[in-house]
């Protein structure tokens, strides 16, 4: 029998898990190649899974509901098809049985341990040991290592998910009742060296304020995306030191120019001309002249990334947000940024966007303008050094030099807020890149066209 796995794909950077929303076939079914078998949901975009090979689904290793680590064998197809046999589910748990095996290995060669011993020690430091047969996702897992759960405070908590599994609400809420200092759960000798227990000791942990709802109070449950966003916030406001810088850029130039070209392009290419162009292009031009805000930040490593990938924040009919991702955005004539930023805008409101869409980025804009707001601060999207906002353009007195002296007058004026992270973005590196965005806008050419 040719037998052919389907493994839960990579789905986005720094996604490591999905839901299957729903099966679209059952096992026994007959599958074409690039038939869709079914829907997974993220925390930044659904998707679908379709078949690489054409033949018979013989096995489902998934529930509808579970979520699901990237590379986990979910699915088997028989590529004979119609004389396929289903057989017994052995695969997936042959996959955890492979982990203990060298470590515990006595014939392992000296040459071997320094490549395989180190890391299983440093990963399962925070989770149960094999004499547990308790699954905990790989996102449970990360939580438990930032948050120095031990192995045996994990076996305590009670999962909420499907077969009593611990999912992420669960460590959540257990870390809001946990005690200041548990501390003592994995010190079996405090007396013998205090000093190093109080060393090693976790800090207390920030719990949220109790809040009561009064009478005619109305309460919304959170929906899965602001689950997911409301995280990834309080995740960038605890992973990153922020710094927000502020730049009041003169507009007068490109507003007067895009009053003259809009209503060409609409009818040449069916294309409408917004101000976001503008500024990723002038973004894209700065960052190759700062290559350091075009960064992300790995341990004590600074990642200095090869392409200017810039995702620009968009607000959804529902409310929530999603950062689709201009690829290669330096390499894009304003009428390119314009067709892009038009397509990418319309799938976002129609829930059209691939995975593909939304990864990769490696700078953010986000436009607070377009709701009235002179400026924001934004909050950084990790993986991300830096994100700019976009206040309103509006009229305003200005004093402009002039070969005659100074005067006073009327300019269409807009302030720029750029957000960084300060471990690796200083304010002299953040204060230039800003004011290179700014020189970019003002001295734009009025004489081209698109």
């Amino acid at each position: 029998m040719a037998k052919f796995d389907i493994i839960m794909p990579k789905l986005g950077e720094s996604i490591i898990e999905a839901t299957i929303t729903r099966w679209l076939k059952a096992e026994g079914d007959m599958i074409s190649e690039d038939e869709v078998i079914c829907e997974l949901a993220t925390d930044k975009v659904d998707s679908e899974i379709p078949s690489p090979v054409e033949g018979k689904l013989i096995q489902i290793l998934c529930k509808e509901g579970e979520v699901v680590p990237v590379g986990q064998l979910i699915a088997v197809i028989d590529m004979d098809g119609e004389n396929a046999v289903v057989e017994a589910k052995a695969p997936p748990a042959a996959v955890p049985e492979k982990g203990p095996a060298p470590v515990a290995d006595a014939k392992v060669t000296p040459e071997a341990v320094p490549d395989v011993a180190p890391a299983p020690v440093a990963e399962e430091q925070n989770i149960p040991e094999a004499a547990s047969d308790r699954f905990y996702s790989p996102l449970v897992k990360s939580i438990a290592k930032q948050e120095n759960i031990s192995a045996k405070e994990l076996e305590l908590i009670k999962g909420s998910g499907k077969e009593g599994r611990v999912t992420k609400e669960d460590v959540l809420e257990f870390l809001k009742n946990r005690t200041a200092a548990p501390a003592p759960v994995s010190t079996p000798a405090p007396t013998a060296a205090p000093q190093k227990a109080e060393a090693t000791a976790p800090a207390p942990q920030m719990k949220a304020p109790t809040v009561t709802a009064s009478t005619g109070d109305q309460i919304v449950e959170m929906d899965r995306m602001r689950r997911l966003i409301a995280d990834h916030m309080v995740m960038s406001t605890h992973v990153s030191p922020h710094v927000t810088m502020f730049h009041e850029v003169d507009m007068n130039r490109i507003v007067n120019w895009r009053n003259k070209m809009k209503d060409v392009l609409l009818k040449r290419d069916g294309e409408k001309l917004t101000f976001t162009p503008f500024f990723i292009e002038a973004a894209a031009k700065a960052l190759k002249d700062f290559p350091g805000v075009n960064a992300s930040v790995d341990g004590y490593n600074i990642i200095l990334r090869k392409h200017i990938n810039i995702g620009m924040a968009a607000a959804l009919p529902s409310g929530n947000l999603i950062v689709p991702v201009i690829k290669d955005a330096d390499q894009k004539n304003l009428l390119g940024l314009t067709k892009t930023v038009n397509d990418l805008a319309e799938r976002a409101r129609n829930n059209k966007l691939s995975p593909d869409d939304i990864q990769e980025g490696t700078f953010t804009i986000t436009n607070f303008g377009q709701f009235g707001s002179l400026t924001g601060s934004p909050i950084i999207n990790q993986p991300n050094a830096a994100i700019m906002g976009l206040g309103t353009i509006h009229k305003q007195p200005v004093v402009i030099e002039t070969p005659e002296g100074d005067v006073i007058a009327i300019r269409q004026r807009m302030i720029l807020s750029l957000a960084f992270d300060h471990r690796i973005v200083d304010g002299a590196l953040g204060g230039k890149f800003l004011k290179r965005v700014a020189e970019i806008l003002e001295n734009f050419d009025e004489n081209q066209t698109i």
